[in-house]
């Protein structure tokens, strides 16, 4: 920016030049607030904007990126030091339209130091209900995968889901809610700290790893989220319609098996 100053004065003077190209930038954050207002986010932040130095000796800090997030409310979630203070910071959030037809806020369970964490697309009917993820049939087969297939108990995996509030009629959730939850799942990670996300059918595969690409180029394939190993599978829910393909489950989650096992893990 060329600037001009006045004899015995420091006080800078925009250019005409640079006085349109301010307006340019007014109207750009304008129109950036109101996208936000549109998607359910409306407050600014309380932190300085800018993103945190790593403190000494972290392995990974997921929500750098969310510190200083334009017009956020995410302030409490990102200084959560564990999953009940971040449900707290949730409250009874209404960041977005799925908030008007839910019953319950579905959060999240399992263990907060789980090696494994599985994520899905959003909470069914049963989950809505009962405020918990995976508890209606595919759930029941999800809990069948882990206790009879992977050997161990619900209780030692974390699971949750993109977006923690039911869509209509079970919808993919859109663009704007999505958007709306994500800082909640990474701090979820971020304080879990699994070994292992293993994504759960193509929207949690495709939101997780920001891509269009099929389910079926995707999984058995390692990839890699914010630091961390994700498998890609396909959804119980699919499963139930195709039985079939549960051998193709069960590839995916004797490669999971393995990295955990394996010593260099």
């Amino acid at each position: 920016m060329m600037l001009r100053y006045f004899q015995n004065s420091v006080e800078p003077v925009l250019e005409y030049s640079d006085q349109e190209e301010f307006q340019r930038i007014v109207d750009s954050v304008r129109r950036h607030l109101q996208r936000k207002e549109r998607a359910g986010i409306r407050l600014l932040p309380r932190r300085q904007i800018g993103k945190r130095e790593p403190e000494a000796g972290a392995k990974m800090t997921l929500l750098s990126d969310l510190e200083g997030h334009l017009f956020s409310d995410y302030g409490a979630a990102y200084k959560a030091g564990d999953l009940e203070d971040l449900r707290d910071a949730i409250g009874d959030c209404r960041r977005c339209k799925l908030s008007s037809g839910r019953t319950h806020l579905v959060f999240g369970v399992g263990n907060p130091r789980a090696e494994i964490m599985f994520i899905g697309e959003g909470p069914g009917r049963d989950e809505d209900l009962q405020g918990e993820p995976f508890v209606g049939r595919a759930g029941q087969l999800l809990t069948d995968i882990i206790t009879k297939g992977m050997g161990l108990r619900r209780e030692d995996v974390y699971i949750a889901n993109v977006v923690k509030c039911r869509p209509p009629e079970n919808r993919n959730p859109e663009p704007d809610e999505i958007a709306s939850c994500e800082p909640f799942l990474i701090k979820q990670v971020e304080l879990v700290r699994p070994r292992v996300i293993v994504a759960l059918g193509k929207f949690a595969v495709q939101s997780l790893l920001k891509t269009k690409t099929p389910i079926t180029r995707l999984r058995g394939i390692w990839h890699d989220y914010r630091g961390i190993r994700l498998m890609p599978t396909l959804h119980p829910a699919y499963l139930l319609r195709n039985p079939g393909d549960k051998k193709l489950v069960w590839e995916d989650i004797k490669k999971v098996l393995a990295e955990i096992r394996s010593p260099s893990a």
